[in-house]
């Protein structure tokens, strides 16, 4: 998989080389890059920003160089490029978006500041063949701009590619899995740390027991989830 963050800020995305996703880099799973949005822009001071249409607070970001960074992807790939807007006014990101996103071939995070890009660049793309728009929020919050959304989203999606993850089988049971739930509790030694005990259970050696155990406790804590929400 491919993927480009394209920036302001491309030293925010430093901590993407660390842990299992750096390692695969270094094995090539990933092909990961960041693009500085301000080398797309022609004049002395490298703006990348305007005052909004219509007068309010803020600021918005220009069309012009996101067109001439988002084409240079689009020229240099062979692939369908899917382009992931991050804006609080997004489609909500879950576990079944980084699932469909995995297939991807090649992934663009657009990582806009201030008051967000010009509407007319998801308009514009929308429209240009070997693009797929998506206009995606992590939460109903806002944040200062789009990079940690992104690293977020690059993180859920890359650990879904196979020989990131160690051990395949541990994706199958971690939460919001295919059916929806959360994980069980999970415990290690000591069984007894500050008075509190690891559930019997898990030390009965019953391995029919130890499955209903987090079978139910996943089902109690995915009840309890949906009720906090």
């Amino acid at each position: 998989m491919k993927i480009t963050a394209i920036t302001i800020f491309p030293e925010y995305f430093a901590p993407i080389k660390l842990s299992l996703i750096g390692k695969a880099i270094e094995s090539k799973l990933i092909d990961f890059k960041t693009v500085d949005l301000r080398e797309f822009t022609h004049d002395n001071h490298r703006t990348v920003d305007d005052t909004p249409y219509g007068g309010g607070a803020g600021m918005v970001m220009k069309p012009e160089p996101w067109g001439e960074a988002i084409d240079a992807e689009l020229e240099s790939s062979e692939d369908v490029l899917d382009l992931v807007i991050l804006t609080p006014s997004g489609t909500r990101f879950n576990q079944a978006f980084a699932n469909k996103l995995v297939n991807s071939k090649k992934l663009v995070f657009a990582c806009g500041r201030y008051e967000g890009i010009d509407a007319r660049v998801a308009q514009h793309y929308e429209k240009v063949d070997g693009v797929r728009v998506h206009e995606v929020s992590i939460g109903d919050y806002v944040l200062n701009g789009g990079e940690v959304a992104a690293l977020v989203m690059i993180e859920a999606i890359t650990r879904l590619i196979p020989g990131v993850i160690g051990n395949p089988e541990s994706l199958l049971q971690e939460s919001h899995n295919e059916i929806g739930e959360v994980e069980y509790p999970v415990y290690t030694k000591p069984s007894n740390w500050r008075g509190l005990e690891v559930p019997e259970v898990l030390t009965s050696g019953n391995h029919g027991e130890i499955a209903r155990w987090r079978r139910q406790e996943g089902l109690r804590r995915s009840e309890l989830l949906r009720k906090s929400e």
